[in-house]
């Protein structure tokens, strides 16, 4: 069970949380209190002038999360196709002035904008087979094949180190945070957010954006559990290890076995399980 403070301090300028009012109710009966949540808005994502999709999400790190999210959902081929981008400051709503991001392709690209608006609508429908789905991942990213090995002190170490630097689950205990490690094991960026898609895809656009287009030999480390749409980010990015704190689904460990990805699952204190490609995980330190 998340804990944190019940009287917490927010940083100045730390969009990522929202002070309420609250009932505290316990053995001694109620009394009211303050506290900070994980802030949520939508944000648009267009291309041009054209709407693409509305995520939710946690404010910050925008230009982040569209980088992540136009290469990991595959709507661009290569992080060089993302010409500029900026939020919009002509809006119908002044209050939506923050959360309108527009993409400005590099002369020469081109999209389908309804064929694009098709496929992410149904990505994200459970109306589409599991089967289906794991080909559709794979025809757009072929199985990884990558040597990179990691032991098992610096799977457990990389959890301290995600623990440390998640400011905003400190303050509210309803953020999901992503890390990417290095191959050297040095953790180069974290994100948080409400979403764990939407973590994974900032810190995978925190690494496009700092010029990393090749990611073998790194690692994905995400707070939560690993969902099937992790995994397929993970590919479209060439991320060959995944690792969690808590469970993968069944998706996922399909997508990861049919793909030449390496699931660490149940990543607490000195024990793990291994799905996937298996042999990137030495057995001793």
């Amino acid at each position: 069970m998340a804990t944190h403070p019940a009287q917490p301090s927010q940083p100045a300028g730390d969009a990522a949380s929202v002070e309420v009012q609250r009932t505290q109710v316990g053995p001694a009966g109620a009394r009211s209190a303050r506290d900070w949540v994980a802030a949520e808005e939508p944000l648009e994502i267009q291309v041009g002038s054209a709407s693409l999709a509305v995520v939710m999400r946690t404010p910050g790190h925008d230009f982040d999360l569209v980088s992540g999210f136009l290469v990991t959902e595959r709507v661009v081929e290569t992080p060089a196709d993302i010409g500029r981008m900026h939020h919009c400051s002509h809006v119908s709503n002044p209050e939506a002035e923050s959360n309108v991001v527009r993409v400005l392709l590099r002369p020469g690209i081109r999209l389908d904008l309804e064929r694009l608006r098709r496929n992410l609508y149904a990505s994200s429908s459970c109306g589409v087979c599991g089967k289906a789905s794991i080909e559709s991942a794979m025809a757009t990213a072929p199985p990884l094949v990558d040597a990179m090995r990691v032991t098992p002190a610096d799977l457990i170490a990389g959890v301290q180190v995600l623990q440390a630097k998640q400011p905003g689950f400190a303050l509210t205990g309803g953020l999901h945070a992503a890390a990417l490690f290095d191959q050297g094991g040095h953790c180069r960026f974290v994100r948080e957010d409400v979403g764990r898609h939407n973590a994974v895809d900032k810190v995978i656009g925190a690494a496009l954006r700092a010029g990393s287009t090749d990611l073998a030999g790194h690692r994905l480390l995400v707070s939560g559990r690993i969902s099937f749409e992790i995994v397929q980010k993970a590919l479209a990015a060439r991320i060959p290890l995944v690792a969690a704190v808590s469970a993968p689904s069944s998706l996922a460990v399909q997508l990861a076995e049919a793909a030449g990805v390496t699931l660490v699952a149940f990543l607490r204190g000195s024990r793990f399980s291994v799905y996937g490609r298996r042999d990137r995980v030495q057995e001793s330190s």
